[in-house]
């Protein structure tokens, strides 16, 4: 299995690090508290960047309605939490996508599992985290498909899970990455790096859903 390698070591230590048990943390992370846990140490997340939250704000506006369209499930922002019981994780997305016949493992704050498909939006705390650890994490979990959009390298990979259990990069053709959990959903990467972000009512045009 080829690993992504980070494309530059700027990931910080964010003081002070907290330990904590699951039930602890479970009872100290409130809505106002951007955190994952990982097997006991906590994780808090750096104020995200405008250009994060405009991304993350992009992609949520054009994969929520072709997915409600579609009525293919839900898709969650970066408020919500995953957990993945075996791995000792609770993890918090810029976002996720379940499917229908999934939804039954969401509780009250958190999905219980591993969600259809996750998108992480790379910041400067978190370049390694992102291409390499959440890589093998979701991999290891059963996450069918890791979008990782990289502002910082203006770069978009994608990864469907294969019947081995591995990811394999899914190949860009014409401008567009075409995912494979959900069918007729693209995204070029092109959008992303507009000065201005496109309209999400002429992506979805584009898309087939308008």
């Amino acid at each position: 299995m080829t690993v992504r390698e980070p494309i530059a070591e700027v990931e910080r230590e964010i003081p002070p690090r907290l330990r904590m048990t699951e039930e602890e943390f479970v009872e100290w992370c409130d809505e106002d508290i951007k955190a994952e846990w990982v097997d006991g140490e906590v994780i808090v997340a750096s104020p995200a960047s405008i250009q994060h939250v405009r991304l993350a704000n992009f992609l949520v506006k054009i994969l929520g309605p072709f997915v409600e369209r579609r009525g293919l499930g839900e898709v969650f922002g970066p408020e919500a939490m995953i957990r993945f019981a075996t791995l000792r994780r609770r993890r918090v997305p810029d976002l996720f996508f379940i499917a229908g016949d999934r939804l039954s493992l969401l509780r009250p704050n958190h999905f219980e599992g591993a969600p259809d498909l996750i998108v992480e939006i790379v910041s400067p705390d978190s370049v390694s985290r992102d291409w390499r650890t959440k890589y093998l994490e979701y991999e290891s979990a059963g996450v069918r498909e890791y979008w990782v959009i990289d502002p910082l390298a203006r770069q978009v990979e994608a990864y469907a899970l294969g019947d081995d259990k591995q990811y394999s990069l899914i190949e860009e053709k014409d401008g567009a990455i075409r995912s494979t959990v959900l069918t007729g959903f693209c995204l070029k990467p092109a959008w992303l790096w507009e000065e201005s972000l496109p309209g999400s009512l002429d992506i979805l045009k584009e898309l087939g859903v308008l």
